[in-house]
C-alpha cells in the first residue's frame, strides 16, 4: 500500500484532516492541495502523479498489475478469448508482441524533464525493443519517487461522484468546500453555474464541489465473491486523474460471412509471436502502424501473408509480394468470408486461408467510472471533453491523461498532467464552463464540417504540435524544440518510403545529432 503523506513537495507545510478531506492552514494562502488519486501507473500514470506530487498534492496511484509501465510491461500471456470480445474473459492489459521496436525514435518519445537516452547495458537503438522503454519508464518512477504513492495489485471497481448527484444540492452557508475549489476562480462560480444552466449539460447542484469515492480490491480477487466486501476498499478523494490507457479492448472488423469461417481468428492484442503461425496462410487486417509490423514480423514463419488495408497511404502494386520473404501479398479491405474456407478483397481477388489477425485498433473502456451520463464513449469519442482532458461539467476534479493517439504521446501525457496538476492547486485557472463547452462544441463541429468521423476525435497527427504549444503555454512553459516536429516528420516520411529498414537507416542524422546534444546537456540538470 502506499505511504500516506511525507511528501517532498509539501515539506514544510501543516495540514489538517477533516476525515477525507484536507485543508491547507500554513504555507501559501494562495494555493491549495488535494487528495488525488490516479488510476492507473503506465507512462500516463507515471508522469500524472509525479506532476501531481510536484505541485503539492497528496496522491494514490491504482496499478492493477505488480510493477509499472502499463502497456509497455510485456507478458507472454494471453486473454482466454483470442479476440476479446467477451466480458467474463480472463484479462491481460499489455498489447505487445515479443518483437517489437519503437516506431518512433528515443529523443522525441521521451518525457521533456527525463530525456529516454541509451543507457549502458541496453537497447541504444535509435529505436529501441520495448523492454528499454520499460526499463525507462522503471527508471522514472525511482528517480523521482513514484513508487512509494502506488498502491500495487489493485483493481478499481468502481468511481463515483461522492455523494451521489442526485444528493448533491447548493447550501448557501456551506462551512466547508473540499480543496475551495470555488474560491480561486478554476471553476464556474456558483452565480455564473447558474447562468449557464441553460448550455447542452446534464447536471444537478454544483459538480465542482463534489468529491469522488474510488473503490478497489485485490487483483487476484475475482467474482464470484466469498462475500460483498471480499477484500473491498473504498476511500474518498478530492479529485480524480483517469490514466487506464486505451491499448486492451480489441475491436475487430466486420465482415459479412464470419459467422460461418471455419478458420480461426485473434485480435492484435492477443498476438506475442510467429511461430504459432508456421506454413500457414495468414490475413492480417488493418495497415497502420501495428498492422504493418505484425504482418511483417508473421511473415517469417507462415507460408504466406495476405495483408488488407482500407486506404493506403501511398502507391501499392498488387501483383508482386513485398517482404524480405516475399511472401506478404497488399489487398484492400476484406469484402467477405466464406465457409469453404475463402476470402474475397474488395479489388475482387480471394485468398483460402488458416487465420485472420484483427490490428483493428482498440475502444476506449472505463467500466469502472460513474458519472451519471455526463461523460460517455460514443463511437470511440470521449466526451464532451475540453481539450481532451476536462469534462466542462466535472472540471476540475474529473481528468483524463492520455487519451490522444497518432502522435508522439509521452510530452503530451507531461503537459496535460502539469496542467491538470496547477489547475487543481489553483497556479493556473481553468476556462468558464461556459467557454469550455462552447470550445468543445465547436471543435465538434469542425471535425464534422471536415467530415472527420467521431472515432478519430482523439486522433491528432500534425495537430499535436500546436496542441503540445497550447498545453504548455497554460502552464507556463516553453514550446517544444523545434527539432521535434522536423524529426517526427522526417521519420514518418521515412517510414511511407523504406518501410523494412527506417528503424535502422535514415536521412535525418543532422537533426538526430542536435538533438542527442540538447538531450544529453539536460541530462546533467537531473
Amino acid at each position: 500500500r502506499p505511504q500516506r503523506g511525507g511528501n517532498p513537495a509539501t515539506k514544510g507545510v501543516r495540514w489538517a484532516w477533516f476525515g477525507e478531506q484536507i485543508v491547507r492552514v500554513m504555507g501559501f494562502p494562495d494555493r491549495r492541495a488535494c487528495r488525488v488519486a490516479v488510476i492507473g501507473a503506465g507512462a500516463a500514470g507515471l508522469v500524472a502523479a509525479r506532476e501531481l506530487q510536484r505541485e503539492g498534492h497528496s496522491v494514490v496511484v491504482y496499478e492493477q498489475s505488480d510493477g509499472v509501465g502499463g502497456t509497455w510491461a510485456y507478458t507472454g500471456e494471453v486473454e482466454d478469448d483470442p479476440l476479446g470480445l467477451r466480458s467474463d474473459r480472463k484479462r491481460v492489459h499489455s498489447s505487445l508482441y515479443a518483437s517489437l521496436r519503437t516506431n518512433l525514435p528515443r529523443e522525441v518519445m521521451g518525457f521533456l524533464e527525463f530525456p529516454f537516452v541509451p543507457k549502458e547495458g541496453r537497447d541504444g537503438r535509435r529505436y529501441p525493443r520495448h523492454e528499454a522503454v520499460l526499463s525507462y519508464l522503471q527508471d522514472f518512477a525511482e528517480h523521482y519517487d513514484l513508487l512509494r504513492l502506488i498502491w500495487f495489485g489493485r483493481r478499481v471497481e468502481r468511481v463515483a461522484m461522492y455523494p451521489p448527484a442526485a444528493r448533491i444540492v447548493k447550501r448557501p452557508s456551506d462551512d466547508f468546500e473540499p480543496c475551495n475549489l470555488m474560491e480561486t476562480g478554476n471553476a464556474a462560480s456558483k452565480d455564473a453555474a447558474d447562468e449557464e444552466s441553460g448550455c447542452n449539460l446534464l447536471w444537478v447542484g454544483n459538480f465542482t464541489d463534489c468529491r469522488w469515492a474510488v473503490r478497489s480490491r485485490p487483483a487476484d480477487v475475482l467474482p464470484p465473491f466469498k462475500s460483498v466486501n471480499d477484500g473491498m476498499e473504498e476511500e474518498i478523494f478530492d479529485a480524480v486523474v483517469v490514466c487506464n490507457g486505451h491499448y486492451s479492448q480489441p475491436k475487430i472488423a466486420e465482415i459479412p460471412g464470419i459467422e460461418r469461417w471455419p478458420g480461426k481468428q485473434l485480435h492484435s492484442h492477443n498476438y506475442r509471436v510467429p511461430e504459432m503461425f508456421k506454413d500457414q496462410v495468414v490475413i492480417v487486417i488493418g495497415n497502420a502502424a501495428s498492422g504493418e509490423d505484425i504482418a511483417r514480423d508473421i511473415a517469417i514463419a507462415a507460408k504466406k501473408v495476405h495483408w488488407s488495408g482500407r486506404a493506403w497511404k501511398r502507391e501499392v502494386d498488387m501483383s508482386h509480394p513485398i517482404g524480405a520473404s516475399g511472401n506478404i501479398w497488399l489487398h484492400l479491405e476484406v469484402k467477405s468470408a466464406h465457409e469453404d474456407g475463402t476470402v474475397t478483397f474488395q479489388e475482387g481477388t480471394d485468398a483460402v486461408a488458416d487465420a485472420i489477425v484483427h490490428c483493428t485498433g482498440y475502444s476506449y473502456s472505463f467500466p469502472f467510472l460513474e458519472t451519471q451520463g455526463i461523460v460517455t464513449v460514443d463511437d470511440n469519442r470521449v466526451g464532451p471533453l475540453y481539450q481532451h482532458v476536462f469534462p466542462p461539467a466535472l472540471a476540475p476534479t474529473l481528468s483524463f491523461v492520455g487519451l490522444p493517439w497518432k502522435a508522439t504521446l509521452f510530452p503530451i501525457f507531461e503537459l496535460q498532467s502539469r496542467w491538470i496538476a496547477q489547475t487543481l492547486s489553483g497556479k493556473v485557472q481553468l476556462a468558464s464552463r461556459k467557454h469550455m463547452i462552447e470550445a468543445t462544441e465547436e471543435y465538434y463541429a469542425s471535425l464534422e464540417a471536415n467530415q472527420i468521423p467521431k472515432h478519430y476525435t482523439h486522433s491528432l497527427g500534425p495537430s499535436q504540435f500546436e496542441y503540445d504549444d497550447w498545453l504548455a503555454t497554460q502552464s507556463g512553459c516553453a514550446s517544444l524544440e523545434p527539432w521535434r516536429r522536423e524529426i517526427y516528420i522526417t521519420s514518418h516520411l521515412s517510414r511511407l518510403e523504406n518501410p523494412e529498414s527506417y528503424k535502422d537507416k535514415w536521412s535525418d542524422q543532422s537533426l538526430y545529432e542536435i538533438a542527442m546534444t540538447e538531450l544529453d546537456r539536460s541530462i546533467t540538470h537531473l
